[in-house]
């Protein structure tokens, strides 16, 4: 075995040379081929320095390592994903990801195959939101593929391929709110009423219990959410560390929600807030059924009950709560997203230009049209007068 600055060689039995060299991570690899020469395996390990220096360097494994192996590998590994993430991008992988790619070489995944992929998704009729979530996956997928040193550089470089640009909902009114609180039946009453005036997401929502309620100080503690996949329910913390928070209650929702324990809720401190004649937290799917009799009698067949946390937010940014109050009311991480929440309204912007008017100093001169002409004529006038003189 001879050694140099750079990896090692040795004469094998046969006669021919084996080159190793270490690899960035530090492990010891060996040349996927032998050579005839030892000159032949020096010059192999100068050019394996070379790329390694100039980070150009591809572990040999991924030559043979497709995009679908790859993805199954990394989904695996990730287990700091949330159930209902995971299932996500596990469907995502499933219907538009490795059917497509799943038998590419990693190396060979050209900024010129993700680009037709791409086209390819949209032109099969796929929504762009659908699309766009698959691009970020394959994104990120890929990008970890560089920190494991399987890929140089990330193909993914379409501009503009991962925002979702869906249109902008508009929340239900005050008015309709209340007509599907009315309409659906006594037992989900104060679910919808709750979500209208709370906000709490539907996860956090089922996953109330008697005590999180405090009617002594009108408030709700968020410390835990239902999250329901394909294998079941799962309780556990929120959404977000933004997320475990205590709401404040509108003062005039307390009455009906101290009804609705005293019918409706055991009175363990651990009974489920919304639960079903058995004392099973409330589903979904179960819910589903009151929720669409309910629009369809209230004449508001398009209404998500999510649309209730978007009314929800929109009422406390009318009141004149700022971005930061908003945050932390609804649980947001960012202030991109509570901006969503933020909707102009014309009533509200009327509201703003007479306030706008409240700012004027008294006896500032404030002028009518009619007046100013006249004072615009007097100037006119005198100007003349000036002239002649």
């Amino acid at each position: 075995m001879t050694r140099r600055d750079y990896g090692t060689v040795r004469r094998l039995p046969s006669g021919r040379w084996q080159a190793r060299y270490a690899t960035p991570a530090g492990s010891r690899q060996t040349a996927p081929t032998t050579f005839l020469t030892r000159a032949a395996a020096a010059a192999f390990l100068a050019t394996v320095q070379t790329d390694q220096d100039r980070g150009g360097w591809l572990d040999p494994a991924a030559s043979t390592l497709t995009f679908g192996e790859y993805a199954t590998a990394w989904l695996t590994g990730r287990a700091d994903l949330r159930p209902r993430t995971a299932e996500l991008y596990q469907g995502l992988l499933n219907r538009h990801l490795v059917p497509q790619l799943g038998t590419v070489p990693l190396t060979r995944l050209s900024t010129t195959a993700v680009r037709q992929w791409y086209a390819g998704r949209l032109q099969d009729g796929i929504g762009r939101s659908t699309v766009a979530k698959a691009y970020r996956l394959l994104k990120c997928i890929l990008n970890t593929a560089v920190v494991d040193e399987l890929l140089t550089r990330n193909p993914c470089v379409i501009r503009g391929a991962g925002a979702e640009r869906t249109p902008e909902r508009v929340p239900p009114t005050l008015v309709e709110a209340h007509a599907l609180a009315e309409a659906i039946e006594p037992r989900w009453r104060m679910l919808v009423l709750l979500a209208t005036w709370s906000g709490l997401r539907w996860g956090e929502l089922v996953a109330l219990r008697r005590a999180s309620i405090d009617t002594e100080h009108g408030r709700v503690a968020v410390t835990d959410q239902l999250v329901e996949t394909a294998q079941g329910r799962e309780l556990g913390p929120p959404k977000t560390d933004a997320g475990r928070r205590t709401v404040h209650l509108p003062p005039h929702l307390m009455p009906d929600i101290c009804t609705h324990l005293d019918r409706w809720v055991g009175p363990e401190p651990d009974a489920w807030l919304f639960c079903g004649p058995l004392g099973a937290p409330l589903a979904r799917r179960n819910f589903t059924v009151h929720w669409t009799r309910a629009r369809a009698e209230a004449g508001l067949p398009q209404v998500r009950f999510h649309d209730l946390r978007h009314l929800s937010a929109t009422l406390a940014a009318t009141t004149g709560a700022s971005t930061r109050e908003l945050m932390t009311r609804m649980g947001h991480s960012s202030p991109r997203a509570a901006l969503i929440y933020q909707h102009a309204t014309a009533d509200r912007d009327k509201a703003v230009a007479r306030a706008m008017s409240e700012l004027v100093p008294p006896g500032s001169g404030r002028v009518t049209g009619p007046t100013r002409r006249r004072r615009r004529n007097e100037a006119s006038t005198d100007q003349l007068t000036l002239d002649d003189a």
